[in-house]
């Protein structure tokens, strides 16, 4: 592997945005299940996808506090490997099979913003932020325990876009209860030269590989979630009609490998 993954293409490599794989994450979830107008849901899919009418608009919203590392222990440098982020999941098919896809997502590192658009995820950058736990008891410290309460926030260029909180009612015994459809995602790269605007470089809709994904602490309770309306914003389109299940969680997962499912890219043309 290149020293050079990302740009900068410098002569050492320390200066790369981000590592090159192996890519490791771990990170605290909160989870809110939520149903959108069907119209809305279907609004956002790309062509090579179909709306789930049996889902009847449900989506998931995600607020995460994330920890990276490579293969050099780069958690060591919080300031560059650690990260907050939100995104939406909305049900769909491919090949009248059940998954999801990510139209919206925000965080607030650079470096996630670049591993994001390799794997397709459509980041920009935002402020998110999520109530934190810790070992030692206090009233600043919600128990992961029936009552404990967890809040999130997301904004972006000074406007605030999404607020969740999740209220713990029991433990998760059946993971299933999660979901497992596969997540996918539009790997999108335009052309600037002259001609080439309408013949993207890279044009795919790729599935997510996550390699030893591992849950702990798993919490269900109530969920609730809004979406202003915002000055050139879209989100607030998938505003919930109705919430359902809250989930807080501890997750834990390996990338190094994408699978392109098709590819309209124009150097496959």
């Amino acid at each position: 592997m290149k020293k050079n993954y990302f740009s900068p293409l410098t002569p050492r490599g320390l200066s790369n945005i981000s590592p090159p794989p192996p890519w490791h994450y771990a990170g605290d979830f909160l989870v809110i299940d939520f149903w959108a107008k069907p119209e809305a849901v279907k609004s956002v899919l790309p062509a090579e996808l179909q709306a789930d009418d049996k889902a009847d608009g449900h989506a998931q919203a995600y607020f995460i506090d994330w920890q990276f590392t490579g293969e050099h222990d780069e958690f060591l440098d919080p300031a560059r490997y650690q990260y907050r982020e939100f995104f939406i999941l909305v049900d769909a098919l491919f090949d009248a099979k059940p998954v999801a896809f990510c139209p919206y997502i925000f965080v607030d590192n650079d470096a996630a913003v670049a591993r994001g658009w390799v794997q397709g995820f459509p980041k920009r950058l935002g402020q998110v932020s999520q109530t934190r736990t810790f070992a030692a008891p206090g009233a600043a410290c919600p128990k992961i325990a029936a009552g404990g309460r967890f809040g999130a926030t997301a904004s972006t260029c000074g406007q605030r876009i999404a607020r969740g909180t999740v209220t713990l009612e029991k433990a998760v015994s059946d993971l299933a209860v999660l979901g497992s459809r596969p997540t996918l995602n539009m790997r999108h790269f335009p052309r600037l030269a002259a001609g080439q605007w309408e013949r993207p470089a890279v044009h795919e809709l790729v599935e997510s590989i996550m390699d030893n994904f591992k849950i702990a602490d798993a919490w269900m309770g109530k969920g609730e979630l809004t979406l202003p309306e915002c000055e050139n914003e879209e989100l607030s389109e998938l505003a919930p009609v109705r919430c359902g299940s809250g989930y807080r969680m501890s997750v834990s997962y390996d990338v190094t490998d994408l699978k392109t499912l098709v590819d309209h890219s124009a150097a496959a043309k």
